[in-house]
C-alpha cells in the first residue's frame, strides 16, 4: 500500500492518511488515533535493520493500522452491545467555518479530528451503514472503495484471497447501495440539504409542530446517542409526527438552548449550545426535500471535538 520510500523518514508524513483510514474504519477519532499511534510504536520498536528492509514504511504502516483496526472491530461488537442506548460515530467539526483552520495545518495538526478529510465517505449516513457490516467487509470496502487500495494489498490485511475480498467489498457495496441509496453529495444535493436543515431549525426555534411535520419524512427516523452520560432517548423515535412532538418537548425543557447552522461530517446539520458549550450535535439525511434521518449525538465524550472552539462557534 501507499508509494516506495527512502527509509523511516517517510513515517513522518503518514499520519494524516493514516488517521483518515483509521477514523473511517472506526467510527471513532479518539480510537482512530489510538491505533495510529499502536502503528507508530510497533515502527519503532523495530530493529533498524528490519526498518530498513521495509520499501514502503507508509505502505507498512497502513498495514498495520488496518489489522488494528480490524481487531477493534471485532471487540467494538461487544462493548456496544454493552453500551446505554444507541451507538453513534464521534461526529467531525469544519474548523473553517468558525473563521480560522486552527490546527489544520497539514504539516502539523494538534487534533486528529482537524486532519479528516470531510467527504462523502465520512457522512454519518454512510458510516451508520459501515456500522451494519462485519469488520471483514468495513476493511475491504474502505480501503478498496475509498482510498482505492487494490484486493491483492488489502489480502494481506484481512489474511485471505484478493478473491475473497473481492466478495466482501461487493457484499459492503449491496449493503450501501441499499441502506443509503444517494450517488455522492453533489454541490446541488448539499445546498438543498441546507436549506431543509435551515427551515428545520426555523420550525424547532419556533416549537412550530405542524411545520415540523411538513419537513419530515411520515417514515423518519430519529436516533439519539448519550451513551448513558446524559439524557437521550435509548430507542430510535419513529415517524415523523412523533419526531416533531419529541423535538418540541425538547425545546420546552431546554430553555436558553441555541442552534446553529453548522457543517456536521461535511453535510449540512445543526449545533445546540447552551451558555457556549455544545450539547447536541446532529447530522440529517434529506431525500426529496424532507428529512428521512436524525442522528443526534449528546455524548460529552464524542463532542470533544466540538469541545475546544465551542465558545466560537
Amino acid at each position: 500500500m501507499g508509494t516506495a520510500g527512502t527509509g523511516a523518514d517517510e513515517t513522518a508524513g503518514e499520519q494524516r492518511q493514516l488517521i483518515n483510514v483509521a477514523y473511517r474504519l472506526l467510527g471513532s477519532v479518539t480510537e482512530a488515533e489510538d491505533a495510529v499511534q499502536d502503528a507508530y510504536t510497533r515502527w519503532y520498536a523495530l530493529p533498524r535493520s528490519r526498518q530498513e528492509e521495509i520499501l514502503s514504511p507508509g505502505a507498512w504502516l497502513t498495514t498495520v493500522t488496518s489489522r488494528i483496526c480490524l481487531d477493534l472491530l471485532g471487540s467494538a461488537r461487544a462493548r456496544r452491545e454493552r453500551y446505554v442506548g444507541a451507538w453513534l460515530p464521534e461526529p467531525l467539526p469544519d474548523r473553517t467555518e468558525w473563521g480560522h483552520t486552527g490546527g489544520a495545518d497539514p504539516s502539523g495538526p494538534s487534533d486528529p479530528a482537524d486532519q479528516i478529510v470531510l467527504d462523502e465517505s465520512v457522512s454519518v449516513a454512510l458510516l451508520v451503514v459501515l456500522e451494519s457490516m462485519t469488520p471483514a467487509e468495513r476493511v475491504a470496502f474502505v480501503l478498496h472503495d475509498v482510498f482505492r487500495y487494490s484486493f491483492a494489498e488489502i489480502a494481506d490485511v484481512l489474511g485471505r484471497t484478493p478473491g475473497a475480498c473481492k466478495q466482501l467489498a461487493a457484499s459492503a457495496r449491496r449493503r450501501v447501495s441499499s441502506a443509503h441509496p444517494r450517488a455522492a453529495a453533489t454541490t446541488a444535493a448539499v445546498t438543498g440539504q441546507a436549506e431543509v436543515v435551515r427551515h428545520v431549525k426555523q420550525a424547532w426555534e419556533k416549537k412550530d409542530v405542524a411545520a415540523l411535520v411538513r419537513l419530515l419524512d411520515p417514515a423518519a427516523v430519529m436516533t439519539a446517542d448519550g451513551g448513558g452520560n446524559v439524557g437521550a432517548v435509548l430507542r430510535p423515535v419513529e415517524g415523523g409526527t412523533r419526531i416533531a412532538q419529541y423535538m418540541v418537548a425538547i425545546a420546552d425543557r431546554a430553555p436558553g438552548l441555541e442552534l446553529l447552522e453548522r457543517s456536521v461530517n461535511g453535510m449540512p446539520g445543526l449545533v445546540a449550545q447552551r451558555a457556549g458549550v455544545v450539547m447536541t450535535v446532529a447530522a440529517f439525511d434529506v431525500s426529496d426535500g424532507r428529512v428521512t434521518r436524525i442522528w443526534a449525538v449528546r455524548n460529552p465524550e464524542k463532542l470533544r471535538p466540538w469541545a475546544r472552539e465551542s465558545g466560537d462557534l
